[in-house]
């Protein structure tokens, strides 16, 4: 962020479209003063000229002349995921009217649907009550099963909205409740990919090798769930090991991952969490992270020319493939291709707005390519401002 008035004032006209001469005129000020506020020869500005300058910017004042960057937020309300972590957090309760595994499955179908649709309001809104019903059913082989799965949905949902404390815990459930081995090994994918959220890289790794090798199958009798699974563990031990700069070992893990892939021979969802999604085109996407973690654009760009015709049926694998896409724009951007980035990031907002609002990698990327350029084109300044790039 930049750190002195010229700097700031200089990135915020360039958000804004507005030239030295437009803002100049707007403020009522001199070119020439607002030049070398600018170029750094006036640091002594009058509160009463940063006024005029902010009015004309339409920005607070302070925002000119401080460096306190915006933080950013999730793009859920906190009132509508708060009573979600509530929920998950209060004991059962005693309902007036006892709930049915048919009415809480029907709920759970819904919730599903929200966020596929990415609908993260409505979904925060529902999902107090369906926690609620789920925890109050009797106990049963099916109610068993249906908390696993309503446990799965909030660590998407709670993920989603970067509360990743209230995800693992989520996820904790979700093992807890699981029936047998895979549903384990599912749950616990999850847990590891809140934890590499929260930097907890040791604990990642420790967890998914032990349950890697826990739930291994036997390559020439594997179904395809145990290979997801299989598969997915894999991968989260990967994720930790490239980030805590052990390339050998994540080396060995997309092996691991590349045998289970070629076993399926295809892109599979094995279970309604979509929690399950594996197969090759998985697997390339996640080399093509590791090449992006590790600063190889080429190779990202390489790997991605196997996967860029694919896409997820319908039912998941979109963030996927989208997480994905925000790793080509962030290797073009690294190989000075501005504008490729832009249409990228743009591409994936005509898909998935709300999914890419809420990233936070994104707006990275986008803060970069604006750092970066003397002007922005009114299609950039379009998409800084539906992605909340802070000005």
């Amino acid at each position: 962020m930049p750190d002195d008035i010229g700097s700031r004032l200089r990135e915020i006209r360039k958000r804004r479209g507005m030239s030295q001469t437009e803002l100049a005129a707007a403020a009522d000020l001199s070119v020439s003063l607002v030049s070398k506020v600018e170029q750094g020869e006036k640091r002594d500005v009058r509160l009463e000229t940063a006024h005029r300058l902010a009015r004309a910017l339409d920005v607070p004042t302070t925002r000119l002349l401080t460096n306190e960057a915006r933080q950013w937020t999730p793009p859920v309300d906190a009132e509508t995921w708060r009573p979600v972590v509530e929920a998950l957090q209060a004991a059962p309760a005693q309902l007036p009217e006892p709930p049915t595994e048919a009415g809480v499955r029907g709920a759970l179908a819904g919730g599903r649907a929200l966020f596929a649709r990415e609908q993260y309001d409505d979904l925060g809104r529902m999902l107090p009550a369906l926690i609620r019903d789920v925890q109050a059913l009797e106990q049963s082989v099916g109610a068993r099963r249906l908390r696993y799965q309503v446990m799965q949905l909030c660590i998407s949902y709670l993920g989603q909205v970067r509360q990743y404390d209230a995800a693992a815990d989520a996820a904790q459930r979700a093992l807890d409740a699981a029936s047998d081995e895979l549903d384990g090994g599912a749950a616990v994918v999850a847990q590891c990919q809140q934890l590499l959220r929260k930097g907890r890289l040791a604990d990642v790794a420790e967890l998914a090798t032990r349950w890697a090798d826990d739930v291994e199958p036997r390559m020439s009798k594997a179904r395809p769930e145990e290979l997801a699974v299989w598969g997915g563990l894999q991968l989260r031990a990967g994720a930790a090991a490239v980030r805590d700069n052990r390339p050998g070992e994540a080396a060995d893990a997309l092996r691991l991952a590349q045998l289970a892939a070629v076993g399926l021979g295809r892109e599979v969802i094995t279970g309604p969490d979509h929690l399950r999604h594996f197969g090759p085109v998985t697997v390339t996407q996640q080399r093509a992270e590791h090449a992006a973690i590790q600063r190889r654009p080429d190779r990202v760009l390489r790997l991605h020319q196997a996967v860029r015709d694919w896409r997820p049926a319908r039912g998941g694998g979109r963030s996927g493939r989208c997480r994905h896409l925000l790793d080509v724009a962030d290797a073009h951007l690294r190989l000075h291709d501005d504008t490729r980035c832009t249409e990228i990031l743009h591409s994936i907002y005509d898909e998935a707005p709300q999914w890419l609002v809420a990233q936070r990698y994104g707006q990275d990327i986008l803060s970069r390519v604006i750092e970066r350029r003397r002007t922005l084109s009114p299609e950039m300044r379009d998409l800084a401002d539906a992605m909340r790039v802070p000005l």
